[in-house]
Formats: C-alpha cells, sequence, structure tokens
C-alpha cells in the first residue's frame, strides 16, 4: 500500500506553496509525499490513519542564531535536568538517544558520560571487516562492491556511537567521494579513510590534517597522489587540486576572518585568505607523493602515502607568507605546510563554526563561534588544535544547552534520519548490511555515507533556500539544499518500508517499544523521547498520539503496527526533522 493510501490527508508541504509561509517551509521537512512505494505499512489497519499532518499544525520555526552571551554552559559534573535535556544533548553528541543511553548520562552527567562513550571500544575496523567478510577478491579490485555495507554498519552496529558522529562530521569535512575513488580496491580506501577519520576525531588536528593528507584515498580524490614538480620542456605543472582545497575547504576558507567567524574587511569588502600564487607555491611544495606498494592487494590503501624524491620540487616556494627552502625534501616540505595551515589564525573560527553547525545550530551567535575558536587555540593547558577540547566546547556552550531558544536548532541531515532509527531501535543485520547505496532522492534518502557528489559536500555551510524569508534575514539552513519535492517524498516512502520491513538485511524487533505499545499515549511519549527529546509540540503529540489510538490493539500483530505508525508519524513531523 503506498503512503499516500495509508495517510491520505497528509499534504505536501513544498507542493501547496501558496498555503504556506517561507519560514513554515523551512521546517516542513517530509510531512507529506506523494509516491508510490508498493510496500506500504504492512497492514490495511493503517490504511485508517487519516490525520491532518499538513498547514501549519506541526511548523515550529529553525534557522537564526541566538545571541546567548555566556561562555560555560555546563559543569563537567553538571546532571541533565530530564530525560528530555539528556536525550537532546546526546543527540547533538552522538548518533542516538537510547534509554540505557539516557538513564547512563542523567547518572553520570555530561563530562563522564562523553569521556565514557568516546573510550568505547569499536567491534572492528571498518578495513578489518571488509576482509573478513571477503571483499578482498579479484572480482572487487575495481568495484565499489562493500562501500555501503561498510559505511552503514559503522554508522548502526558498531559499538562507539559517538566516534561514528565525529566520523561522519569529519567525512563530510575532510569530503572524500566514493565515486571519485578511481582506484584499485576502492572500498578498502573508503574504509581506511572513515577508519582514519574516527581514529583522530578527537584527537590533535595537526595529526588529523597530516593523516588525511597522506590517506591514499584523499591522494587519488584530489589528485595529490602523482603530482609531479614542474617540467618546461613538456609544459607540465604540478597538480593544483588539493593545495587549493586544503585552503578554501578544509583549513582556512576563501577570507580572512575575525576570531567571531565575521569577515575581515577592507573598503566594505571581504579580504581573500589567498591568491593564485599562494595556490601555485603550496602546490609545489606538495609534489612527490605516491602510493606505497602494490595494488595487486588491498594492502597499499591502509598504508600512508610515500615521497619519490625525483619528483619532488625541490626548489624555493611560497604560500601564505611562509617559504618553503630550496632542497627541501618532500617530508620536510609537508611538515613547512602542515606548522602554516595550522597555525593560521583562520583555522580556529573556520572549523569551529562548521562543527557547530553540524552538531548543534545553522546560526551560531559570533560569540559562540569564538568560544570554540578560544578552546581550539587554547585547550586551557596551552595545547593548541585539541580536539576533545573543541568537542567539548561545541556541546558544552550555554547556547547549546539552552533548548527551545528563539531561532536555534539544525535540520537532521537524512543519514542521521536513518541512523538513528537503526540505533534507537536496535536494529540488527543478518550479517551483511545490504542497506545499498541511499543516494536516489525518489525512493531512498537523497543522501548517503561517503557518497557526497563532489568535494564541497552534500551541502554547502552558506546556503539558504533561495527567494525565501531565511535569505531575506540572513540566515542560513544548510541541510534544506537536499530538500525538493522529490526528496521529501522520497524520505517518507524509503523510511516507511525500512520501519516495516528493514533494509536489506537490517531489521529492528521494537521490543521496548512492543511493551507499551497498547498505552497509545505512553507509546507517542516514549518514542518522542528517544527520537524528538520530547520537541514535539502539544499539537502534534495530539494528532499522532489520536492515530495511533484510533488502530487495533489486541493482538501482537496489532501492536506491531502501532509501533510503526508511531514510529513513522514522529519521523514525518518537522518538530522531529528539526532538532532545536
Amino acid at each position: 500500500m503506498p503512503l499516500a493510501a495509508a495517510l491520505p490527508n497528509m499534504r505536501h508541504p513544498i507542493a501547496e506553496r501558496d498555503t504556506m509561509t517561507d519560514a513554515q517551509r523551512l521546517d516542513g521537512c517530509s510531512q507529506s509525499p506523494a509516491g508510490a512505494d508498493d510496500e506500504g505499512i504492512a497492514s490495511t489497519q493503517l490504511a485508517r490513519l487519516s490525520v491532518p499532518l499538513g498547514g501549519t499544525a506541526l511548523l515550529t520555526a529553525c534557522g537564526g542564531g541566538s545571541s546567548g552571551s555566556g561562555s560555560a554552559g555546563v559543569a563537567p559534573t553538571d546532571l541533565p535536568a530530564s530525560a528530555a535535556e539528556a536525550a537532546r544533548f546526546i543527540q547533538q553528541a552522538s548518533l542516538a538517544s537510547t534509554s540505557s543511553d539516557i538513564a547512563a548520562l542523567q547518572t553520570l552527567g555530561y563530562s563522564a558520560w562523553l569521556d565514557q562513550a568516546l573510550a568505547a571500544t569499536p567491534t572492528s575496523s571498518n578495513y578489518g571487516w571488509l576482509l573478513a567478510q571477503g571483499y578482498a577478491v579479484a572480482a572487487n579490485q575495481y568495484s565499489s562492491s562493500g562501500i555501503d555495507a561498510m559505511a552503514w554498519r559503522a554508522l548502526i552496529g558498531e559499538a562507539n556511537p559517538v566516534r561514528q558522529r565525529l566520523a561522519l562530521f569529519w567525512s563530510e569535512y575532510f569530503v572524500v567521494g566514493a565515486a571519485g575513488l578511481n582506484m584499485a580496491w576502492p572500498q578498502f580506501a573508503a574504509a581506511s579513510y572513515f577508519d582514519l577519520l574516527a581514529s583522530h576525531a578527537v584527537g590533535n588536528f595537526r595529526d588529523l590534517l597530516k593523516a588525511v593528507t597522506l590517506s591514499p584515498a584523499m591522494g587519488e580524490y584530489l589528485s595529490l597522489r602523482g603530482s609531479v614538480k614542474a617540467d618546461a620542456a613538456t609544459n607540465r605543472h604540478p597538480d593544483e587540486n588539493y593545495a587549493r582545497e586544503v585552503m578554501q575547504l578544509f583549513t582556512i576558507g576563501l577570507y580572512q576572518l575575525q576570531q567571531d567567524g565575521s569577515h575581515v574587511l577592507s573598503g566594505g569588502q571581504p579580504v581573500a585568505s589567498y591568491g593564485q600564487a599562494d595556490v601555485t607555491g603550496l602546490a609545489a611544495a606538495f609534489t612527490g607523493w605516491e602510493f606505497n606498494g602494490s595494488s595487486s592487494t588491498p594492502d597499499y590503501t591502509n598504508t600512508p602515502m610515500v615521497q619519490i624524491a625525483s619528483r619532488h620540487d625541490t626548489a624555493a616556494n611560497t604560500f601564505l607568507g611562509a617559504t618553503v627552502p630550496a632542497g627541501t625534501t618532500g617530508e620536510q616540505a609537508l611538515e613547512i605546510i602542515l606548522d602554516t595551515l595550522f597555525n593560521h589564525p583562520n583555522l580556529p573560527p573556520f572549523l569551529a563554526r562548521q562543527m557547530i553547525q553540524r552538531l548543534i545550530t545553522s546560526n551560531p551567535s559570533p560569540a559562540y563561534i569564538a568560544r570554540v575558536a578560544r578552546s581550539f587555540v587554547n585547550d586551557g593547558s596551552g595545547a593548541r588544535g585539541n580536539l576533545l577540547a573543541v568537542f567539548k566546547a561545541v556541546l558544552f556552550d550555554s547556547e547549546a544547552r539552552t533548548a527551545g531558544a528563539a531561532g536555534h536548532g539544525r535540520v537532521r541531515e537524512p543519514v542521521l534520519r536513518m541512523a538513528q532509527w537503526g540505533r534507537t531501535f536496535a536494529a540488527t543485520s543478518a550479517g551483511t548490511w545490504s542497506i545499498g547505496d541511499t543516494s536516489d532522492p525518489a525512493y531512498r534518502l537523497g543522501q548517503s555515507p561517503l557518497r557526497s557528489p563532489s568535494v564541497f559536500n552534500f551541502f554547502a555551510p552558506d546556503y539558504t533556500p533561495p527567494g525565501t524569508t531565511l535569505a531575506a534575514a540572513g540566515l542560513v539552513a544548510p541541510e534544506l539544499q537536499l530538500l525538493d519535492e522529490t526528496s521529501v517524498a522520497g524520505y517518507l516512502n524509503w523510511m516507511q518500508h525500512v520501519i516495516v520491513s528493514g533494509a536489506g538485511d537490517v531489521t529492528a524487533p521494537y521490543g521496548e517499544q512492543l511493551a507499551v505499545a497498547a498505552d497509545a499515549t505512553a507509546l507517542v511519549t516514549h518514542i518522542n523521547l528517544l527520537l524528538a527529546a520530547q520537541q514535539l509540540d502539544s499539537a502534534s503529540l495530539a494528532l499522532v498520539t489520536g492515530a495511533v489510538a484510533a488502530l487495533p490493539s489486541a493482538t501482537p500483530a496489532n501492536l506491531l503496527v502501532r509501533v510503526h505508525a508511531a514510529v513513522l508519524l514522529v519521523m514525518a513531523a518537522p518538530a522531529y526533522q528539526v532538532i532545536k
């Protein structure tokens, strides 16, 4: 049964533009599709749902930045004020807030819970899992087979969800898209890269930047691998791809920044951070790197690149005010490059803003950015670039811990919703994690981990829907770059199928939910806490609870239909899709 038949009165929030304001449209993330997924909710009983979830009933505000001026947020020993605040914190820091996690946080307090979560030992490396699953066979040498299974297993099945959440963040910051891995054993290169991001997630930024730079996946994706010194006789020049992107996207950005993230201005215009001469000099200093080992086995994808001395440009090269002296080896040049980028004044606010956007709110105040930037400059012990200190500064800040602040929040990107479903409801795999590529916006999520279509990620930090009140107000909503009529319908039709039947061999038992399903109010309240940190408004709760209560509850099959309906309706609600 298609979703349109199961939920006949749900309206399409984008197609009905004449009845919605731009502000409402921001939060109208996937309320109602008009799609044709014949899998449907597996019961004719769900067709009885007649819930008017369209219009303004479920719409809440999202977007702007709070003007909070506090510096500290919670103290390390602070306990959350409620289960809802515990769930909200976990959903910002991790991939899902399970009942056990909420209880643990209420007992341990914020900092102790976070330290414990970060110390969790992974079941296995992604690279090791691919080996154990038998992907290292000749048929896969030039195939992407295994990339999706590996990524979804990490996001849903690994034992350390906070670190996996950070790995996902870093994968959308230091972007490597699977389609650009035109190399032998691309699935192993992607797995090794995701392992690298997880292992360095809360280490030092300089170490992370070095590991990313020398990773075979990045070397292939942005063509640093194989870049050779200039040769005037053949008109050959060093490849500038990585040199440009490591500045523009990974460290300093296009324009000089104040520590609060605002632009340095000259004559009322932003001042550029670098020019073509900087790109040229940096590209020359970056020459000589190559894969380490033969491509006949996957081993080389799990080993940092090495220098080929004869390919490296040993002339003096300058960039960003730094000089690589003549005669410098490739390894020595790399250290100068890393030091220069790492100590650039733009890096702290450039990174701070994007981490806040991905974890907390799309439009952080300048004061919030400045506070997090200061934690990058000095972690309290004099160390620069301590990513654990930065992560905690983002999470513990007063703006992060103020639930419901006006104009505060962000849209949950589709991959996060899918991973949250899996972890919240204890989904397991028969062993293959065959969810597949979920990039198709018409029939799946419109997004898939490690499959960004370009180095610029799935969405840009400064994106705002054009011609909207958000744009007029100077606000951004990055994740809405994935939203259109097709993706709205595709998301709900896909999740309807997943909630009922699973995704590939990944299914959820819903044991905890079935135990309370006879009481519609208790069931919806429980799911509202786990998925939305109790952020559904009273009107939304009344609609969802009424719809669930109207379903029979006499048999175990009836109860399961109730659970499916409650999960789907909560995940359809804009108050869930926009986390405050």
